[in-house]
């Protein structure tokens, strides 16, 4: 298995985010869930092939830093996995056309790096929705809705993220929502 550690000196500007089994139940929080980033919220199936559909020149997948590191522990709770476990954590961003939209946090267990998920460790800049989507070990759990509470302008405000399960495994992805993504005269 790779030893390659986390680089923590870099990585998203994610902010803190409380998460809500629905939107419904974000929305009793934030009316802004129901607002012009409800669609992008919602989306089924592979979030990138969204993207593409929004795109005139393509999406492009930024790996920001990828490696071997301690989920937080809501994120290990959530994953049913050890505190201070290390897991394959994967940041991503998204961008449409040039401009970043998406902010993409990946925390992969080290049960899923067995067999054909020794993949997961070698994506590159290839969006990880390709292989989960096309792979019939995988199946999405529910969404769940993030309501970020941003530090500066430029960070995101709302988030979705969902567990994928293969067999007695999963892996999760959160997906934070930049604000030029769903309101188009939003300046950078």
């Amino acid at each position: 298995m790779l030893s390659k550690d986390f680089d923590t000196a870099t990585g998203l500007n994610i902010p803190p985010t409380q998460w809500y089994q629905s939107l419904a139940a974000a929305g009793l929080q934030n009316p802004d869930v129901y607002g012009p980033a409800r669609h992008w919220l919602q989306v089924e199936g592979s979030f990138t092939k969204a993207l593409q559909k929004k795109c005139r020149s393509g999406v492009q997948v930024d790996v920001i830093r990828e490696g071997f590191a301690e989920p937080s522990d809501e994120e290990a709770r959530r994953l049913s996995i050890p505190r201070r476990q290390k897991a394959w954590i994967r940041e991503v961003q998204l961008c449409g056309d040039g401009q970043p939209w998406v902010l993409a946090r990946t925390i992969i267990p080290v049960s899923c790096l067995e067999g054909r998920g020794r993949r997961l460790l070698n994506l590159g800049n290839k969006p990880l929705g390709a292989y989960l989507f096309s792979s019939p070990d995988w199946a999405r759990g529910p969404l769940e809705t993030g309501l970020c509470q941003p530090e500066l302008a430029h960070q995101p405000q709302l988030a979705r993220r969902s567990l994928f399960h293969c067999g007695q495994t999963a892996l999760m992805v959160c997906e934070f929502l930049l604000p030029a993504l769903y309101q188009p005269d939003h300046p950078l």
